[in-house]
């Protein structure tokens, strides 16, 4: 088995974890405190602190459980504090998704063209969103960065029987949205992706912050916005000094005009695809979930580059699964890769994931996704079978494909087709969830 590749956080919180004895600090007293000067002198603080979801944790933090907390504006808490949260499962269908028009009057906001967290809060903003999911007007009233003021709080600690009690003096936060209405006072965190977990944090310190500011109730609120849906998960702190009593209060999806996609749709578009040969020496792909590869892509067509590193740091990805996601585009003929000695592996959209992206209307853009999902022989097969059948295929049957696909890869091994089997089907179901029920 090939050795778990190295990101630069990876190698920098090595280094000071030796030099500096981390690990037996942390034994003997349950937290180690470091300042961001010290992490200045390996790496930059910012880069080697922003772990907005646990698969981002350096790989010496998840082997020995343990995460990082900012007590003030120049030092952070290293423990083993439990300092993410879950977010639940997709539903099985859309069949929740409401549906919301942009006002016409509007030019400057293209709602299927958001590649950022502001460009997408502002979108569901102006199309109401906001006054639906909290059932009266809300008025954008704040963003940005600011400070936490003082107060103390405690967190569940893994190794001890008793929540480890932290005092933050003057922390920074930010708040990427903040929306006031008659009774309440929403806090948003936002993400232009699909994620499985948050940072409680970003939305913990501005829910401190904010509750000593106003009397009105103060919502934290987590937002996603992928596929052309926005997620909204509406929470409450059911102790305001206790870190870990966030509860999910209610969850909402909301889309902006309509997909409207057929089985006929889907069908004329298999029939459409002509099948070409895989790019050579580009593994066959194993990436499962098809929406994170649609968030890449997006990503890619708002940054126009990004460099292996930004792709691991800022988003939902370990090195590994970068390389895999990255791969899975280049497979489907929709990312390019450079190496550069200046910026060392890069990666851009070719002229077909620009193209595709770039598309005006939700509708056509997802067919022409199916339709390079389908350009490769083992997916097309395997669509004609589901359709054929009328059900999902088996693991087996697809892998019987993948035999007799001329892939150019060594697919011998039981276990190692059956991984990409699984990838196979993970992208039909996400092409016939398109479909309209």
């Amino acid at each position: 088995m090939s050795a778990r590749p190295k990101s630069k956080n990876d190698a920098a919180w090595e280094a000071l974890f030796e030099t500096h004895g981390i690990l037996d600090h942390i034994e003997d007293r349950g937290v180690y405190q470091i300042s961001a000067a010290t992490i200045n002198k390996l790496r930059e603080a910012r880069l080697m602190t922003k772990f907005d979801h646990q698969i981002n944790l350096p790989s010496i933090f998840k082997q020995h459980d343990l995460t990082i907390q900012p007590n003030s504006r120049g030092t952070y808490l290293i423990g083993h504090f439990q300092s993410y949260a879950n977010l639940p499962a997709p539903p099985a269908t859309d069949d929740d998704i409401e549906q919301f028009q942009l006002v016409t009057e509007i030019e400057t906001i293209d709602p299927v063209n958001l590649y950022s967290e502001s460009a997408a809060l502002l979108c569901a903003y102006n199309a109401g969103i906001f006054t639906d999911l909290f059932d009266e007007p809300t008025t954008l009233t704040v963003l940005g960065r600011m400070s936490t003021g003082e107060f103390s709080y405690r967190i569940n600690d893994s190794r001890r029987g008793t929540p480890y009690e932290i005092k933050v003096e003057n922390a920074q936060c930010e708040i990427d949205s903040g929306f006031e209405s008659r009774s309440a006072f929403a806090i948003v965190e936002a993400k232009n992706e699909t994620v499985t977990d948050f940072l409680i944090r970003q939305l913990y310190y501005p829910y401190r912050l904010w509750s000593g500011k106003t009397r009105k109730e103060v919502l934290p609120v987590f937002m996603t916005f992928s596929n052309d849906v926005f997620s909204f998960y509406v929470f409450r702190f059911t102790d305001e000094t206790l870190y870990n009593s966030i509860e999910l209060v209610r969850r909402k999806r909301y889309q902006i005009g309509a997909r409207d996609i057929e089985l006929e749709d889907i069908v004329r578009t298999l029939e459409a695809a002509r099948v070409e040969p895989g790019p050579e020496r580009i593994p066959f792909p194993q990436a499962d979930s098809f929406t994170r590869i649609v968030d890449l892509l997006a990503q890619l067509y708002g940054a126009d580059e990004l460099s292996q590193d930004e792709i691991t740091t800022n988003h939902a990805f370990d090195l590994r699964q970068t390389q895999y996601y990255t791969t899975a585009g280049q497979y489907l003929g929709l990312v390019a890769r450079h190496s550069s000695r200046d910026l060392g592996v890069t990666y851009r959209l070719t002229r077909d994931g620009e193209r595709i992206i770039g598309l005006k209307s939700p509708q056509q853009r997802s067919l022409a996704l199916v339709e390079a999902i389908l350009k490769r022989r083992v997916f097309n097969e395997t669509l004609r079978l589901y359709l054929r059948q009328a059900g999902r295929p088996t693991i087996e049957q697809v892998v019987e494909i993948m035999r007799g696909a001329e892939l150019g890869l060594d697919l011998e091994g039981n276990t190692t087709m059956r991984r990409r089997a699984q990838t196979v089907l993970a992208w039909m179901d996400w092409i016939m969830r398109l479909k309209r029920r």
